[in-house]
């Protein structure tokens, strides 16, 4: 009888145990399924962060519906969808939103940036150009200036860190003018404008765009322009190199299939 008992109670216990590595097993198993599937999640979820300027019309701008538009904007938002990315973008200005790329709480920028080499040696990794533009000078409606040589002993205004400001640095010595640098395009004009500055440094698109719409008492003399350079769109850290590729092929495939000419008739035509 005592012997019976006992074999009874060794095989529950052999049951029990059983049932508990099982249990462990499929607890472990369990939470791996758990975990990918929350990191597959959080990877698909990404959204990038996009830095940009706050008014650089007509590449981005807020319009009359209080609606922040652009070309920029509108490749941005149209390599987005090709590509099935999200993100978000936050209008900064031209220093902040170079800055906060640079420190990481930005993945990438798109402002009518310029590739040039200087940036890329200080670390910008810039995808494939995506509109050629060339700097111009830009003087008051009422100006007698029409040439680099009528700038003698005068001051050229500049913004900050922009192809533009290298334009006119490169020209300073040899006419003779200084440079005054603004952070912003519309504090800029307007030190022309109040006669501060005889000349203000600008891209030739968004100058021309500006003076039609903005109704800005400017204009643009014949001859006062650059070469042109094309825009890129940037980010500085390698880690995402995904978000330039994605960028890249978005861009190459909004060209073949209209949809890029379509942003820029709607904004220059």
């Amino acid at each position: 009888m005592k012997k019976a008992l006992a074999l009874l109670l060794t095989a529950v216990l052999a049951v029990g145990v059983l049932a508990g590595c099982g249990s462990k097993t499929e607890t472990a198993a369990t939470t791996e399924e758990t975990e990918t599937s929350a990191t597959s999640e959080a990877k698909e979820a990404k959204t990038w962060i996009i830095a940009t300027d706050t008014v650089f019309k007509p590449f981005e701008y807020t319009n009359e519906k209080n609606e922040f538009v652009g070309i920029d904007v509108d490749i941005l938002a149209a390599v987005a969808e090709d590509q099935g990315f999200d993100y978000e973008l936050q209008s900064l200005g031209w220093d902040a939103a170079v800055a906060a790329v640079q420190a990481g709480q930005a993945d990438g920028l798109i402002a009518g940036a310029t590739i040039k080499q200087e940036r890329i040696d200080s670390g910008w990794i810039f995808s494939e150009g995506y509109f050629n533009a060339t700097q111009t000078f830009v003087v008051a409606k009422d100006s007698d200036i029409k040439s680099f040589e009528d700038l003698n002993g005068k001051n050229v205004a500049v913004k900050n860190g922009t192809a533009g400001a290298d334009f006119a640095n490169s020209l300073k010595e040899q006419y003779g003018f200084t440079v005054t640098v603004f952070e912003d395009s519309p504090t800029m004009y307007q030190d022309v404008i109040l006669g501060n500055s005889a000349a203000c440094v600008e891209d030739t698109p968004i100058m021309a765009a500006s003076i039609k719409e903005g109704g800005l008492e400017l204009q643009i003399p014949d001859g006062m322009e650059s070469e042109g350079a094309p825009y890129g769109f940037a980010i500085m850290d390698t880690a995402d190199q995904e978000l330039l590729d994605m960028f890249n092929t978005g861009l190459a495939n909004i060209k073949a299939n209209g949809k890029y000419d379509e942003i820029l008739a709607k904004y220059l035509d």
